[in-house]
């Protein structure tokens, strides 16, 4: 059976909304079996700590938030970062692990790119990298994809009853926050955010056979962000877990 996603608006939200809203997002794969896709804008600069990332990670004076899902730590900073997550149900994933995945979606982002001139390439087993303590983008992981050696598109995901979400990262270019992480702007050429959007979720379309149905958030899903939000991705409880 061909698996439809629902794809959300583009919210431009600050961090623990935005991984609020995943989870809801996630909640609903794994209790209703709705699949869903979307791209996001963090309203200020943040860095998002790995699950189990240390909270002295964080840089002085930066919004942050502990995200539910693994890997470091990456700054999301408008207009230099786009955002993507989807959240499947359990009988989407079927028998492939999560890793698996991250190299199909990164696969087809990569041939997007492609079309636009842009040489990016998947890292593969025995290419990894670790080229700093603490932010994702100097961590190089088998799917994750590179320019040149250096990183630009990179995700983590977290499972919930057998339904996955995956969040991940598109580096469009180099933050003056970051000035060590050069992004697809700078190691090849610009890509407007508004034709990265409709392109990498077209190549998802055509390369997984999947159909879309534009979606809104409902109205269950909603309040359950704005109480999830509250009680935890807000909480010093969670942010300073570890």
């Amino acid at each position: 059976m061909t698996l439809t996603l629902r794809r959300l608006p583009l919210v431009t939200a600050a961090g623990p909304d935005q991984m609020a809203l995943d989870e809801a997002m996630l909640e609903s794969a794994a209790d209703r079996n709705v699949a869903s896709f979307r791209f996001y804008r963090w309203s200020e600069p943040t860095l998002s700590l790995g699950y189990f990332q240390p909270a002295e990670v964080r840089l002085p004076g930066l919004a942050w938030v502990r995200r539910a899902s693994g890997g470091a730590a990456i700054l999301h900073h408008h207009p230099h970062e786009l955002t993507y997550s989807f959240a499947l149900p359990a009988s989407a994933v079927g028998p492939l692990r999560g890793e698996n995945w991250i190299c199909r979606v990164h696969h087809l982002l990569r041939d997007f790119l492609h079309t636009r001139g842009i040489p990016a390439h998947a890292v593969v087993c025995g290419e990894e990298k670790k080229l700093g303590d603490g932010l994702c983008f100097l961590h190089h992981t088998p799917g994750d994809l590179v320019i040149g050696g250096s990183k630009v598109v990179g995700s983590a995901q977290r499972k919930l009853r057998g339904a996955l979400l995956q969040h991940g990262t598109i580096l469009l270019s180099q933050s003056p926050l970051t000035p060590q992480l050069p992004g697809i702007a700078e190691l090849a050429k610009p890509v407007p955010a508004d034709e990265v959007m409709p392109g990498f979720a077209n190549a998802m379309q055509s390369g997984l056979g999947w159909n879309w149905t534009e979606g809104q958030w409902t109205e269950e899903e909603r309040a359950a962000a704005s109480r999830i939000a509250a009680e935890k991705y807000r909480s010093a409880e969670w942010n300073h877990r570890r």
